[in-house]
């Protein structure tokens, strides 16, 4: 006989209530995201580069898809490894900071602390890695929620990274990619 075998059964068809997830918070999980693809560099210089390598848009907000890299020029060996402990302190994007200029004018910054909660706009991390390709460079990703969605008009990715010494630069999205990938937008269920 086992402990648990005196255990009662659950009545049948009873289910917790889930939580409702807050828009604000991250994509919808019943959509799958119409891509804008045609990103480009929103920093770039000799031994660092952000890109934005694609959006994905979701009825409620997009995923900003960033990818980053910095490559060694010449650092010696303890100032080399200094510069890759940097790039992995923390998930995401190294010291890197990021924005995103809405259409009417409002700005979103990723990690603002005195964003409140539900009314936007906010840009939320949702994943992000690193990685070093040998001990030449160091690669990544992050991925940032941002809600809510331009109703019109450019998007405009805006970042900075000083540890880099790269001066803030932006890269455009344009309101007619957003409104053709907000129409490839598919529900999961009817």
């Amino acid at each position: 006989m086992s402990f648990f075998d005196d255990l009662p059964e659950a009545p049948a068809g009873l289910r917790e209530p889930q939580p409702g997830r807050a828009e604000w918070s991250g994509p919808p999980s019943d959509e799958l995201p119409g891509i804008v693809t045609s990103g480009g560099f929103v920093l770039r210089g000799p031994n660092a580069v952000v890109a934005l390598k694609a959006v994905e848009v979701f009825s409620t907000g997009c995923i900003l898809d960033l990818v980053w890299s910095v490559r060694r020029s010449d650092e010696a060996g303890q100032d080399w490894r200094d510069v890759m402990e940097r790039s992995f302190e923390r998930p995401g994007l190294p010291g890197i900071m990021v924005g995103a200029a809405l259409p009417d004018g409002r700005k979103a910054f990723a990690g603002d602390p005195s964003m409140v909660e539900g009314i936007g706009p906010v840009l939320v991390p949702q994943e992000g890695s690193g990685s070093s390709a040998g001990d030449e460079q160091a690669v990544g990703h992050a991925q940032y929620w941002l809600w809510p969605l331009p109703a019109e008009g450019d998007l405009r990715i805006v970042a900075k990274w000083d540890d880099v010494g790269l001066a803030e630069g932006s890269v455009t999205v344009p309101a007619e990619s957003l409104a053709r990938a907000r129409e490839q937008v598919g529900k999961y269920w009817s």
